[in-house]
């Protein structure tokens, strides 16, 4: 296949920002002794665009016409701003496909209602891509402090693969984690254009090999419930259910619940939690 003159020059474009891009952006060693070119080596970008060299470099020499989702992979790879998202599009012919901006969530006003009337059950709601909206205090003392996360770093798939306290928290992290994915792939089916969904995707595809690993398995899930096993520093070990509650007014917002058996450990452990976590108040 020939190239033609806008694949020549979008392959060009990303030739560039690829060179430009240092090793370290991506958790690479600038000091590798067998580096022979500037920036990232063609293999690195198709590894964590999940392509193959190959085809990656006949994109770069404009020899095929490549998907709009590789191209917003490529895009995360080269972490590539907005305005350099919108020419790359351009240069493809798919200027119109490409990632779009969603309104913030605002939590459901029942929701807040109902989470902070748990006092004694630790409960979050969760929004579009698994963005963390709303935690009453003994979530907070459950799991960590959401408050002293930026706002829009606050998002449960990157808390799980970026804490490492949430490895120790849960007994089968690798379970929980891979749980997660699975959900947030299933997110990028109803919306893969949510530029915020493509960004936290490509951020935790550069940060963490395990989800880079999983995120292209393309497992769903759509689990409302569920068991986990905690070792939490104060509580001991609990065993607690989850159960999730999709708000009317919003599908997109979810009321998510950790609740225990009477009468076992694991329910004293949460009295215990909501004792400590009012003294601290």
């Amino acid at each position: 296949m020939t190239s033609n003159p806008s694949r020549s020059e979008l392959g060009a474009f990303l030739k560039d920002r690829r060179r430009a891009l240092s090793p370290r952006a991506i958790g690479l060693p600038d000091s590798d002794s067998s580096r022979q070119v500037k920036g990232l080596r063609r293999e690195e970008v198709a590894l964590l665009a999940a392509i193959s060299t190959d085809y990656y470099a006949r994109i770069e020499q404009g020899r095929v016409q490549a998907s709009i989702s590789v191209l917003n992979r490529i895009a995360r790879v080269l972490h590539l701003d907005n305005d350099q998202r919108e020419y790359m599009h351009e240069l493809a012919g798919k200027k119109t496909d490409g990632p779009h901006r969603i309104p913030p969530q605002r939590v459901q006003p029942q929701l807040r209602r109902l989470l902070h009337g748990l006092v004694n059950t630790p409960a979050i709601v969760l929004g579009r891509r698994l963005d963390i909206l709303a935690w009453n205090p003994l979530a907070s003392a459950l799991i960590t402090d959401f408050a002293k996360i930026p706002e829009k770093k606050r998002n449960y798939v990157r808390l799980i693969f970026t804490d490492p306290v949430m490895r120790t928290l849960y007994d089968d992290w690798q379970h929980i984690a891979r749980t997660t994915v699975a959900q947030l792939r299933m997110e990028a089916t109803r919306d893969s254009k949510d530029m915020r969904l493509c960004n936290l995707v490509g951020e935790l595809n550069i940060k963490d090999e395990d989800f880079r690993r999983w995120w292209v398995d393309h497992q769903i899930s759509v689990s409302t419930i569920g068991t986990k096993l905690l070792h939490h520093p104060i509580a001991g070990d609990m065993t607690l259910h989850w159960d999730t509650v999709t708000c009317p007014a919003d599908p997109d917002q979810q009321l998510v619940t950790l609740t225990a058996e009477p009468g076992t450990p694991s329910h004293d452990g949460l009295r215990i939690l909501a004792s400590w976590a009012a003294d601290a108040s």
